[in-house]
């Protein structure tokens, strides 16, 4: 799913889903305690229990990383029709970009790098997947795991980057029908109160765990 600093949406619905869903149909056979509200992958075995997510698109389709900013959008890429990235919408972005970008330097560090330590800061179940075509770009990703934050200085890249600041829709207007906030708004899930998970997301969760179960106690 797409998870980077622009685009947070899973962290109020999906990530608690994965997070929390599996556990409380399986808690028996990982905990010896009670799952306080509080509680997250922090633990070996909650590890083990937990929905991993894989984030795509974790440097906001290259804008952290400068593209349309400090670099021409090539010709032949779809980003210029993308909402994030077009008018208006850009202009102001690239304010955030340059919070980012103070905020590297505070830390030693490029944009790009800094945006992938807050999102490897978030959990060890999710697993951001930078994509590049480019050895530079692939060697400058990987120095992100040299940069470490705490909790406050994760604090400090969000406020740098508040949600509700970024302008423009998260998807290609053609896609915004299809995603994940459309069926989740279609299908009214929340998990912000005690969760309610309909009978579609209910079978496919068993269908993956059964199998899981039974691996357990071979």
């Amino acid at each position: 799913m797409e998870y980077s600093l622009w685009s947070r949406g899973i962290e109020q619905q999906i990530i608690p889903l994965c997070r929390y869903v599996f556990i409380l149909l399986f808690k028996p056979l990982f905990f010896e305690r009670s799952l306080g509200p509080d509680d997250s992958c922090v633990t070996l075995n909650m590890q083990r229990a937990c929905i991993g997510i894989v984030a795509y698109s974790p440097l906001g389709r290259g804008f952290v990383g400068g593209k349309a900013v400090l670099k021409s959008i090539p010709k032949d890429s779809m980003l210029p029709m993308h909402p994030r990235f077009v008018g208006e919408n850009l202009e102001k972005n690239k304010l955030l970009y340059v919070r980012v970008a103070n905020l590297a330097a505070k830390h030693s560090c490029t944009p790009p790098q800094l945006a992938l330590a807050w999102l490897l800061y978030q959990g060890d179940d999710i697993v951001p997947i930078p994509g590049t075509t480019k050895i530079k770009n692939l060697e400058n990703n990987v120095g992100s795991l040299e940069v470490k934050l705490s909790l406050e200085e994760s604090k400090e890249v969000c406020e740098a980057v508040p949600a509700n600041e970024v302008n423009g829709e998260r998807d290609y207007s053609a896609f915004t029908n299809y995603n994940w906030e459309s069926i989740l708004h279609q299908k009214q899930i929340s998990v912000k109160k005690p969760i309610r998970v309909n009978h579609v997301i209910l079978f496919h969760l068993l269908v993956f765990a059964i199998p899981v179960y039974d691996i357990i106690h071979m």
